[in-house]
């Protein structure tokens, strides 16, 4: 996928729980990262993410210490 498409939908999932309670904001984000990224799409996010968080929204930002991260080997 290509980054900017992957930058997006991370920011689209951040515009929904932005109208949730902000005590569940960024759980919800890193929840539904989780559970519906598959490993590739959230390694391609590290990989995105530990160069450079620009262009993501902070609550993209915020929850990625509670985004599972892959373990080598697991993302191809």
């Amino acid at each position: 996928m290509s980054p900017d498409k992957l930058i997006y939908q991370a920011n689209q999932i951040a515009t929904f729980f932005a109208s949730q309670p902000e005590a569940e904001q960024i759980d919800g984000v890193a929840d539904h990262i989780n559970k519906f990224w598959d490993p590739r799409m959230r390694a391609q996010l590290f990989a995105i993410t530990d160069q450079s968080t620009d262009g993501f929204k902070p609550m993209v930002v915020a929850a990625l210490g509670k985004v599972k991260r892959p373990e080598v080997g697991t993302a191809g």
